[in-house]
Parts: C-alpha cells; structure tokens; sequence
C-alpha cells in the first residue's frame, strides 16, 4: 500500500500523475500481449517471446519497483515479490503469455489502487484549491498583497466582495453575506457585521470588510480540517494492522510450501517434473494474499472520504472501524445538546405596564451589561422592543447579584430573587416562577419602587436536530446518557425534552471523566459528545471521542471524530458509514479467502490452469477493491 507525503497538494498530484502512468503501462502491456498472442496463432513463436517480454517490463515495472523498495525498506517479503517470482518462473517453463498476463492485471489493479487513493484525497485537494495564498494586509498608510503565513495576530486585512478570507479572524469594519459550506457546510450565506467572527476558505458574498487576525495561518479551522482528514487517511485500522503484520509471515509460508511442491509431488504423486513444476507456479499465483490484503485500506479510505464530504471528519481507521461497535453515547448537555446560549423563552409583566414598555426598560438597562444573561435579553429587546434600546442614566452592576439602572428617573432592579426581594418575588403572578424553576429555565426579576414589575425566564434551548439525533441513535440500539454540570432540577427538565432516558448531574471535569469509566464498566464501548475545555478529559477517556465543529481547539484535537456542520444526527448517520465500513470489510475478506482456498484445491487437483488461475487470483483483487470503492456513495 503506497504511503502519502506530508503534503497532501503535492501528494494529490503525484498520485494522479502516477495513476495515469500505471494505467498507460498497464494498456501498453495488453496490447503487447494481444500483439504476442496473435503472432503464436501464426506460429511465429521466436517473434512472440521478446513481445511477451516488453509486456513483462513494462506492465510489471511499478509494481515490481513498490515490491523491490518496500521488501529492502522494511526487509520483508510481500505479495508483489510472490507475483515477480510467479511470473518468472512461469516464462522459465515457457508459459510467456501466461505470466504476461499476470503482470499485466496486477498492474491493472495497481492502478485502480492508486486511483483509490487519489479518490480518498478529493476532498483535501478540493480544500487546498480554494484556499487563499495570498491577504491584502492594510496599515494606516498603505495597502500590500502579503503570503498568508506573514500574517501576525492584530494585523488587519481587508477582503472584497467576491474575494475567499484569508484568515481566521472578527470583522472590525464592514458588513457582508459570508458562504460558509467550506467549513460547515451549510449552503444559505450567513449576514456577518462587526464583531463577528469569520473563518478562511469562506467566500465573502457582496460587501467589502476588514478582518482583524485572530489565529496564523498554520492555527486556522479550515488547516485544522485539513489536518484532520490528511492523519485520518495515513491512519490504519486494527484489521489493517493486523494484515500487514499477517502479510510478510504468510509471504514466507507461500513460498517455503512452493518449495516443498516443486519436489514432492514428483515423487509421492508421481507428476513429470514439468507438471510439478508448472503446479507450483499456479500455487505461487493462487496462494498469494493480494485480495485480502486489498480487502480493508480501499474501502477504510473510501469511507473516510465519504464522511469528510458531509463534514464528519475522522482521525483515522481504528476511529471509524470502533464506531460500529458504541453501545453507549454520552453526551455533555452545554453547546452539545443545546446551543449553549441563554435565550428568553418567557416573560410576564404587572397588570399595570405593558409587555413591550417591560422589554424595553429592561432591555435597555441589560444592554450594557456583559453577563451572558444580559446579552440574552439584550438580544431579545432588540427583537421585540417597539423602538430603540436607549442608554440608562446610571448603572451600578451587583457583582453576583444584578444591576440597578435609572432610566426616565426612574430606579429598577434587576436581578435574581434576593436582590429585589424574596417575599416579593415568590408571591409575583401566583409562583409561576417556581413552574419556571421546576422546568430548568433561569428567572431573572425586574422591580422598581412599587414592587415586582415583571420576570423573564430563560433557558438553553435544545439544539432543533437533538431529539432527531437521539431517536436515531436509539433505534441503532446505542444508550444515551447525558453528563452535566447544571443542577439535579436543570438536567431533568433537559433529559425530559431531549428524549435522553438517563443522565447524570452536578458533574466536574473530573466526575465526567468517572462516569465515563463507570459507563465503560457497564456497556462496554462507550463514546462521549463534547465541545468545551472541560469535556476533553472525558473524550480522551471514551473509546470514541466525539467533538462538535464548533468546539474549543482542545476539545477538537482530543476528539476522535469532528462533527463539522454541529449536527448531531450526523453521530448516527457516521456509525451506519462504520457499519457498512465493516460488513464491506468482511464480505472481502470472506471473499478473498475463499477465492483463494477454491484456487489452491482446483491446483492441487489439476482442475486449473495457470491463465484461469491468474484470472481468478487477480479478478478476485480487483473484485474486492470495487467493492471497497461503494463507500464512496
């Protein structure tokens, strides 16, 4: 199996180049063997053999050359020395065709190897085209097109309409549509002003904007993409593993057992030792593992491409390969099953003051706050207030408690419970914020000098697609479990709408990474969801680590898959890809194995000859090879 480079643009290029080579030897090989054949019909045998022995150089120089390099490199034998020797020996005892056309379908499955491989890098080379070489870097007196790796944090840059951002960074300046389906996926432009963060290899749609850097160039999500993709395919799978370490002792078996049968079967079966020596060169062509070997990195690196194109990025085989088997998933409950944002979700006001006057007294006192909740309701008045937020006359901000704002001359409070008042707060509109409270959601109350004025409630919302996700999940048979750190109260209501049957509460870093464990004990293979600091921990412990796209850098490098697009369904859709992954898997094998035992015994009896045998040997290669390439779908 050939070895990528550390550069996937340059090793995309070589593999295609050198796709189109093989596949030109291997053509130029099968007409000089039709070439051969038509010149034995006419009996001009002296003329046949040098055709038949271009068709072996040419046809047989890439493979032989991989076979040479890989058995001096790793000083191992492998099933491209056992075709070299097959089709040597098969030219000693005359069979010129017969070992001509060994050489020429093993180059032909060369060649469909490598096309493989140039097909499980589509999507890097795909990212690598649209990313920028080049920034527009501006100062305060001057302009200048730089390389992106001469950018440095703080610089600005700017980006025109039509143009792909360089970096990753916050616009400073400017307002535009930004086409993200690069990084996420999603295809609808997404409306981005100052003080939005935007990422490179995103197009900027119709507006010019300023960019201020936030990460270098070698730090940027769209590389950490790359990154993840390129290790993923250079990655083996456990079976992959296995039939590596199983391929050089099974080389030495092959070829000590066709040692035995040049000699033996003269003797004990009483064949001429033409014969004998005939049926050792089909068993050298039949025994070798070429299938089998072929059964597992085609179909691992078609499937890693197909979950890179739906923005499922694995960091390698044994990550995919494990999937399959999850019997567990747990989930963090923060930015994974919810947005991780705070939103008003309910708000109740005194008879004497509208809902709209309500919104925009207390959203103008939020506005300038920088509590999460704040910014939740700021969001919210912004929306709903019937006319613009105004700055309050004074703001005094209760670390912990609220804040106390004037606006029209007028005091308010705002805050929880014991800041404006306990009695008073429990007897406002008959308890509702106890019902409130009981659902998970988080109260927050205004008052001014006559009392309560009104509460608002808010809550993490569940992200759309988690139920869907978890339904899914269930139906494959996989637990769900959700691992938080809110309150007993908080995580009940959560589980409740998420459709999550069990979940554990009140959790630490350090207690996810227990529960983990425990949850190891109990079901076996176990994966965890996350996308904080504090979730990494616990996703280096699962078996299968899972992070959200939009995850902290360390939850995105402990992960072993990514969900790109933070879609959870993508968790069921990427463990059907491993199911598939595998059933593919152990149809080749089972396949190849059974090809091979049905060659060796046809052998042994005399039923085979050595071109039906290279055609069943080699059709059987290219046979598991298609299969694996089905992933690509």
């Amino acid at each position: 199996m050939k070895e990528m480079t550390e550069n996937p643009q340059k090793d995309s290029l070589f593999n295609r180049f050198t796709t189109h080579i093989e596949l030109i030897f291997a053509i130029i090989s099968g007409i000089l063997i039709f070439t051969g054949w038509l010149l034995l019909k006419f009996d001009v045998q002296t003329a046949a053999v040098p055709i038949f022995i271009l068709a072996f150089l040419i046809g047989g120089y890439y493979k032989a050359k991989e076979g040479i390099q890989d058995t001096i490199e790793e000083k191992e034998l492998n099933v491209e020395m056992l075709m070299i020797i097959a089709a040597i020996g098969a030219a000693i005892i005359g069979y010129w065709m017969e070992g001509a056309i060994l050489i020429f379908i093993f180059a032909l499955s060369g060649a469909l190897e490598t096309y493989t491989m140039n097909r499980s890098q589509k999507e890097i080379s795909a990212l690598m085209d649209i990313q920028p070489e080049e920034a527009l870097r501006i100062t305060a007196d001057k302009e200048e097109r730089v390389h992106i790796s001469e950018l440095a944090i703080g610089d600005h840059v700017l980006v025109k309409p039509g143009e792909r951002i360089p970096t990753d960074g916050n616009i400073v300046r400017g307002e535009s549509a930004i086409d993200e389906a690069a990084i996420t996926g999603e295809s609808i432009p997404l409306e981005k002003k100052q003080g939005d963060g935007v990422y490179a290899g995103t197009m900027n749609v119709n507006g010019s904007i300023v960019v201020e850097v936030t990460k270098l160039s070698t730090e940027t999500l769209f590389q950490k993409i790359i990154n993840l993709v390129q290790n993923a395919q250079s990655e083996k799978s456990p079976s992959q593993q296995f039939l590596e370490r199983f391929e050089g002792p099974y080389v030495k078996i092959v070829l000590g057992v066709v040692a035995v049968m040049m000699v033996l079967p003269h003797f004990l079966l009483g064949w001429s030792w033409n014969e004998t020596f005939y049926r050792a060169m089909i068993l050298l062509v039949v025994a070798s593992p070429c299938a089998l070997v072929a059964s597992i990195m085609p179909a691992t690196l078609s499937a890693i491409s197909n979950g890179a194109r739906k923005g499922i990025l694995f960091k390698g085989g044994v990550h995919l390969e494990n999937l399959s088997h999850l019997q567990a998933i747990a989930f963090d409950k923060t930015g994974t099953l919810t947005k991780g944002k705070p939103e008003v979700t309910d708000v109740i006001v005194r008879e004497d003051i509208t809902q709209e006057e309500f919104i925009y007294i207390v959203g103008s006192i939020e506005s300038y706050s920088n509590h999460p909740l704040a910014q939740a309701i700021t969001a919210y008045a912004k929306k709903n207030s019937p006319k613009p937020l105004q700055r309050p006359d004074q703001l005094d901000d209760k670390a912990g408690w609220g804040v106390k704002g004037n606006l029209h001359e007028k005091e308010y409070l705002v805050g929880k419970a014991d800041f404006v008042g306990t009695d008073a707060a429990k007897l406002f509109g008959n308890g509702v914020a106890e019902t409130f409270t009981n659902e998970g959601k988080t109260v927050v109350y205004v008052s001014d000098d006559a009392g309560i004025v009104g509460i608002l409630s808010l809550k993490d919302v569940i992200r759309k697609e988690t139920v869907e996700a978890i339904k899914q999940l269930q139906a494959l048979h996989v637990q769900t479990i959700m691992i938080t750190g809110d309150s007993e109260r908080t995580a009940a209501a959560i589980a409740k709408q998420a459709a999550i049957g069990k979940y554990v509460a009140e959790c630490l870093p350090e207690t996810k990474v227990e529960t983990v464990k425990n949850l190891k004990e109990e079901y076996n293979i176990v994966g965890m969801v996350g996308d904080g600091i504090n979730d990494a921990p616990a996703l280096a412990t699962a078996n299968v680590g899972i992070a959200m796209g939009e995850g902290t850098d360390v939850a995105l490098e402990t992960a072993d898959v990514v969900l790109m697009k933070n879609d959870l369904v993508k968790i069921a859709e990427a463990i059907k890809l491993s199911k598939r992954m595998n059933k593919i898997i152990k149809q080749n094998v089972i396949f190849s194995i059974t090809v091979i035992m049905l060659l060796i015994s046809s052998n042994f009896l005399q039923f085979i000859d050595l071109p039906f045998g290279v055609i069943g040997h080699e059709g059987s290669t290219i046979l598991v090879i298609l299969n694996g390439l089905r992933l690509l779908r």
